[in-house]
């Protein structure tokens, strides 16, 4: 597979190997408030788009959704560092973009500015930039656009789409939530819903209670998660994961508890909402993301301030 057009090392930053390491990769969109940017290259172009980039390339841009999520991860770096200083089991972050390395100079002064430790840039020039993540072994990557997310997502990379939103930086430990049905899990139980109601769901669960649920779009990524999340104590860990699930406790909870323990991934805290809103809860637990494949419950979410990525299932 081709290299990236340009790929920039920060040598600022000690490089992980990518074989070992938990690779996210995010684009500019989504760990920077690029919307105005945006808003002048759709209408402008991308002469304009780039003269503006130069101009500014000393100005700062502002936070993203994603970029408390990055600064977290961050943290548990250093944890883990601090444990075993040897250890190469990390997050590793790259920043995949579309714009061209002489405009992409803010990118790199921003992270830069912020303190954040991004190892690569890749300024790619071709359309589908996400023919590059298998290449990098990205484990998660987060994009402002939608047709990103869906092309990682049929190569088999975990993804989902950020919504620009102002958000305050939660306090340390890294928090992630994830939904169940169509994130964590397949969405077979959702398909038997959409076609026979939630008697024939309730049903089916029932009938397949012993059986554990397909992989979702998100479990490679948790499953990374979780083996870091093992390296400390319940009380000690950096990390904590949640799942917030629209499903019932009582009726199709078990499934899920068993799916869970059948993967060997531990999850810290678990909320079956039996169909309840999820926002309040989110807003009680304060994630640095929450994934979830219903824009009503990203919608919800965001009403509480709550940092969300869409994990689409109609790509």
């Amino acid at each position: 597979m081709a290299e990236p057009e340009s790929t920039v090392i920060n040598t600022d930053v000690e490089q992980k190997d990518p074989s070992e390491a938990l690779v996210i990769a995010v684009t500019t969109r989504a760990i920077f408030n690029l919307e105005k940017e945006h808003k002048l290259y759709l209408e402008k172009g991308k002469e304009e788009y780039t003269r503006h980039q130069q101009a500014n390339q000393d100005t700062p841009l502002p936070p993203g959704t994603a970029f408390a999520f990055i600064q977290a991860v961050q943290y548990v770096n250093e944890k883990i560092l601090e444990r075993s200083p040897a250890e190469k089991d990390l997050f590793d972050i790259l920043v995949l973009s579309n714009n061209s390395p002489e405009s992409g100079m803010r990118i790199i002064n921003s992270t830069k500015h912020y303190g954040l430790e991004i190892s690569k840039f890749c300024f790619v020039s071709s359309e589908d930039s996400t023919q590059y993540l298998k290449s990098h072994n990205v484990k998660l990557f987060l994009s402002a656009d939608r047709t990103d997310v869906c092309n990682a997502l049929r190569r088999g990379v975990s993804a989902a789409l950020v919504f620009q939103q102002e958000v305050e930086a939660p306090s340390t430990p890294l928090r992630v939530v994830f939904d169940g049905d169509a994130v964590l899990f397949s969405d077979e139980t959702d398909q038997v819903f959409q076609k026979q109601g939630l008697e024939g769901a309730l049903q089916y669960e029932q009938a397949m209670e012993a059986v554990p649920m397909g992989e979702g779009p998100l479990k490679a990524f948790a499953m990374h998660l979780g083996r870091m999340r093992k390296k400390f104590s319940q009380e000690e860990s950096p990390i904590r994961t949640y799942l917030v699930t629209a499903r019932s406790g009582r009726d199709m909870g078990i499934r899920a508890i068993k799916t869970l323990r059948e993967w060997g991934l531990a999850i810290d805290e678990a909320f079956f909402m039996s169909g309840a809103p999820k926002g309040p809860i989110l807003a009680q637990i304060q994630p640095h993301i929450f994934f979830d494949d219903g824009l009503h419950n990203i919608q919800g979410a965001q009403d509480m301030g709550v940092p969300s990525a869409w994990v689409p299932s109609c790509c």
